[in-house]
């Protein structure tokens, strides 16, 4: 039902409609007839990653997780759509996860994107959550005209709830633009609200921060680098210059907030290996055979 949902639906993409088919604004993924082909066969990409995560100034072997997918998604509820709406538009939706341990206790972080795959326009709803042994936090922004963020947290002073009239570029919809119109990215000086994941683990305020970004070329591969120099923090995405722009690593780096010597750390994730799959249907104990594929032992 899934797939035969995303053929048609491919076929109107094909042929310039959408559900926002009133609206003159309409933009169409780089490479369409390859875009259709990939995204649009019922199934998800799904990329694992070796982790190298600095926290408490030491480095943390972890594993990174990737799942890109398109779906329906509701303006009006902010869900993914499960009936047909006259607001339902079609997103790219990136479940980002990263697992590591520090000391006896473990972190679990996972941040979800939902970027129009139609529109020239930034993500319509980003979530992420942190959970660890001494609390939780999540945060949660929604997009309309404006943009409106909570945030829920365990510690002391960091509860907020505040509304946007500007809507700026988020760090974490740069990971969807990458899939589906890399030629967008923006560059030169620019202010973007940091990943939410970074955030969180340094405990910093929702806010766009002035930055400079560039994008390189090196035969098959694309840097994409961003550059934060009140926050001493840098960040480079490396992606493949062709369809279907998968990502192959990332660096980070930027102070340690728990060391006195304030001491620049770098995190990464390595490519390990990538499937398309419908997972949703693979949860029998037989479908473990996937995860070990995927190299998550």
């Amino acid at each position: 039902m899934r797939k035969s949902f995303y053929a048609i639906l491919a076929i109107f993409i094909i042929f310039g409609l959408s559900c926002e088919s009133n609206n003159n604004d309409i933009y169409l993924p780089s490479n369409l007839e390859l875009f259709n082909e990939y995204w649009y066969d019922g199934q998800a990409e799904i990329s694992s990653y070796e982790l190298k995560q600095a926290r408490y100034g030491e480095i943390r072997e972890g594993n990174a997780v990737m799942i890109f997918v398109t779906e329906p998604f509701s303006k009006k509820f902010h869900t993914k759509a499960d009936t047909e709406q006259d607001d339902n538009i079609t997103v790219m939706k990136l479940n980002f996860t990263k697992n590591f341990v520090t000391g006896i206790y473990p972190y679990s972080i996972m941040t979800s994107v939902f970027y129009p795959v139609n529109e020239s326009n930034h993500a319509i709803k980003l979530t992420s959550s942190a959970q660890e042994w001494c609390g939780q936090i999540f945060m949660e922004l929604k997009r309309d005209s404006d943009y409106d963020v909570n945030v829920s947290s365990y510690f002391e002073g960091e509860s907020e709830e505040h509304h946007h009239e500007y809507i700026t570029t988020l760090e974490d919809e740069i990971w969807t633009m990458i899939r589906v119109r890399p030629d967008e990215l923006p560059e030169g000086e620019q202010n973007i609200i940091p990943s939410f994941s970074y955030l969180s683990l340094a405990h910093k305020k929702v806010d766009s921060y002035k930055c400079s970004c560039a994008k390189k070329v090196e035969e098959d591969t694309t840097i994409y680098s961003i550059s934060y120099p009140e926050l001493e923090r840098d960040l480079e995405i490396y992606y493949q210059t062709g369809f279907p722009h998968k990502i192959l690593k990332w660096k980070e780096v930027y102070p340690c907030g728990s060391c006195e010597s304030k001491e620049r750390l770098e995190s990464t994730g390595v490519l390990r290996e990538t499937m398309k799959i419908d997972y949703w249907n693979k949860n029998s104990k037989a479908d473990t055979v996937s995860r070990f594929q995927l190299g998550l032992h």
